[in-house]
């Protein structure tokens, strides 16, 4: 078995699903390919299949679960959007000189999958990864569906004191959100009324992403 991230319980359950990739293997089958104990493989093997990343065939082998078609739907799904949308919020950034961000709902929060920082010192700034709530801020509100009857939401310090945003919805062609633009950055550039400035450079934003 190879350690790839020192981190041994899920080097040894990422090798059992290598393992599986190929072909469904019963539990010997499974030892053998891996090298694993048979115990150990047997409890990794069960642990995956509670988490819908393994199940049994009908000859009761393990195989690759249901799960990770989601899972590679999404991924596939996140990927597009990244790429159609990360020349066109580039753009955005640069013609407003404000901190820019690509937010898409994940459960009952929202996760920040593109961020593009202001030139400017005094920034507003989102880390790629982020994870917040979808009931504060111009982006949760889009993603939760509120209609923004100019195109745009804003926001005027309703999750960080001092930070102004405007939102826009990134949609597929069932005309279904499936993504939230937002520039934001402190109130004394944006003001208190930062749809005004910025709201239609949003909107317009958004309609160019093509999905």
């Amino acid at each position: 078995m190879d350690i790839v991230t020192g981190v041994g319980v899920l080097d040894k359950a990422m090798t059992i699903l290598g393992a599986i990739e190929s072909e469904p293997r019963t539990l010997g089958e499974l030892q053998t390919a891996t090298g694993l104990p048979r115990a150990t493989a047997h409890r990794l093997a069960a642990a995956l299949e509670m988490h819908g990343l393994l199940r049994r065939d009908d000859d009761g082998r393990f195989e690759l679960g249901p799960h990770l078609v989601t899972l590679g739907r999404a991924a596939a799904g996140r990927f597009a959007l990244i790429a159609a949308a990360t020349p066109v919020l580039r753009t955005l950034r640069d013609s407003t000189g404000e901190s820019v961000q690509l937010f898409v709902r994940e459960g009952d929060a929202r996760r920040c999958v593109i961020s593009l920082e202001s030139p400017h010192g005094l920034r507003w700034i989102v880390p790629e990864g982020s994870l917040l709530p979808l009931d504060l801020g111009s982006s949760g509100r889009v993603l939760l569906g509120e209609t923004p009857k100019q195109g745009w939401v804003e926001s005027v310090g309703e999750r960080e004191p001092g930070v102004a945003s405007v939102s826009a919805p990134v949609v597929d062609v069932a005309r279904v959100v499936v993504a939230a633009i937002a520039v934001s950055g402190p109130i004394e550039r944006l003001s208190r009324t930062p749809g005004r400035r910025f709201g239609r450079a949003v909107a317009d934003a958004a309609a160019q992403i093509e999905l």
